[in-house]
């Protein structure tokens, strides 16, 4: 959503940084993401230095929400996994709330990860993700639109710490004093994101408890396997989700069988049994003898980006005559050697799709240089100035002994706002292949900010 829009798409105009001074005290930095309604800004609050999120919302939008979600918000606080909320009010042509400043979200580290968490990541996660939804229950709430984007990490002492967010279409079920459940009712319109819609929903009949733990445990499936059995159909119609709905026994545990079809099997009002479905996960934790140690897969990737990062800051410490570096490691069977694998800022003529059976690469026309190992197994072509890249490039294949890729696979990274992760085009069949090809995105994203195009050729 763009930030100068409202969701109905009409103009909205939005105030520079320094002239939009929320509350007396928090100012505008930049976007951070788009909720249900409304763009999410990363601000700061000018008397302690303090970072806060703050969700803006036009006056003018034709189905405002905000206010709604304040209230859902004021209801929920003190619970665990709830972000504190600090302001609500209309201020100009807005209507502002702001709350902690939270980590990343679920999609966002699963894109982080390859589109994959291992089954220890998942199972830790789910224990949480069902804890939160309890407390929402036990608010005589539903949340009606769980997905991967509304779970997120927090920060700091709390980054181990599972979040739920984004309320905004959030019902009442049951009466806080008489405790009666809403009706059973059908022809209701389809409410929430179609992928991890339950089958009722998609059937237009009244959500329940039922269909936000039927929903969450097809975000769970979704992190295990990168994507759903329907996914990419036309229209994923309740009989078709109905049809795809046994694959989900293909290559999982029968734990997750058995939470869904627990969860499917549910009457309208009936609450579901939380401890149940956590120990369903517990117990196959300790089965696959994992450790609850808080150890997720987003944190061993971040420490090999924070090595890599110590070790290009000690490049960028050397001299930049340095014309060649060379790596060696133990020779691993059936790939290419690592003790080959040269880099150099010494051109390499390559003439452009002249030879046979290899990606064609830039000229040498003084704006690039190629590089490639001595095998010629190895191929990429990177601004001259970007002697970072060319050090990280040959470091990271260095290091995983860089298996003799058969086929070509053909990375293009985009400079657009740092979404590189969601718009890398990767062709290989290879998972091996991909993952190490991801992984050196996420490096020269980190390290790129913004400031070329790279296009790396592995033939």
């Amino acid at each position: 959503m763009d930030p100068n829009t409202t969701g109905t798409g009409s103009s909205m105009y939005l105030p520079t940084k320094n002239e939009f001074l929320i509350g007396g005290k928090y100012r505008l930095v930049r976007k951070i993401g788009s909720g249900s309604f409304g763009d999410i800004y990363l601000g700061i609050n000018i008397t302690n230095g303090e970072e806060v999120a703050i969700k803006l919302e036009s006056v003018k939008a034709r189905h405002p929400q905000l206010l709604y979600e304040s209230k859902l918000y004021k209801i929920l606080q003190g619970g665990i996994g709830i972000p504190h909320i600090r302001y609500y009010a209309q201020e100009k042509d807005y209507n502002v709330l702001i709350m902690d400043l939270l980590g990343p979200s679920f999609e966002d580290l699963f894109n982080f990860c390859s589109r994959r968490f291992t089954m220890k990541t998942v199972l830790m996660l789910a224990d949480q993700m069902i804890g939160r939804i309890e407390f929402v229950y036990n608010k005589n709430f539903i949340h009606r639109d769980i997905k991967s984007d509304d779970f997120l990490m927090g920060v700091g002492r709390h980054c181990n710490k599972v979040f739920l967010i984004d309320f905004g279409l959030a019902k009442k079920y049951r009466d806080n004093r008489t405790r009666q459940h809403i009706p059973y009712r059908e022809d209701r319109n389809l409410t929430g994101k179609p992928r991890f819609a339950s089958i009722n929903t998609h059937l237009g009949i009244e959500q329940s408890r039922r269909d936000d733990m039927e929903s969450l445990g097809y975000v769970l499936m979704y992190f295990n396997r990168g994507s759903l059995p329907w996914q990419g159909l036309e229209a994923a119609t309740e009989k078709q989700k109905y049809e795809k709905i046994s694959e989900k026994k293909t290559g999982f545990p029968a734990e997750f069988a058995m939470y869904l079809n627990y969860c499917r099997g549910l009457r309208f009002e009936e609450a579901p049994d939380y401890m149940f479905l956590r120990q369903l996960f517990r117990i196959l934790f300790r089965t696959l003898n994992h450790q609850y140690d808080f150890t997720f897969d987003w944190t061993m990737l971040e420490q090999k980006v924070a090595n890599l990062a110590s070790s290009l800051a000690a490049v960028t410490s050397t001299s930049d005559e340095t014309t060649a570096t060379t790596i060696s490691t133990t020779m691993v069977p059936q790939q290419v050697s690592t003790a080959q694998m040269t880099s150099t800022n010494t051109v390499n003529t390559v003439n452009n799709g002249a030879t046979p059976g290899k990606i064609g690469v830039k000229p040498n026309d003084g704006n690039h240089q190629n590089m490639k190992s001595a095998t010629g197994s190895f191929l990429v072509h990177l601004p001259i100035t970007s002697r970072l890249l060319t050090y990280a490039v040959n470091e990271l294949k260095c290091k995983k002994s860089t298996i003799i890729v058969p086929k070509i696979c053909h990375i293009n990274v985009s400079h657009e706002q740092r979404k590189s992760f969601r718009e890398v085009v990767i062709q290989s069949n290879e998972q091996p292949i991909r993952e190490e090809l991801i992984y050196l995105v996420r490096a020269i994203d980190g390290f790129r900010r913004n400031s070329y195009d790279a296009s790396m050729c592995f033939v």
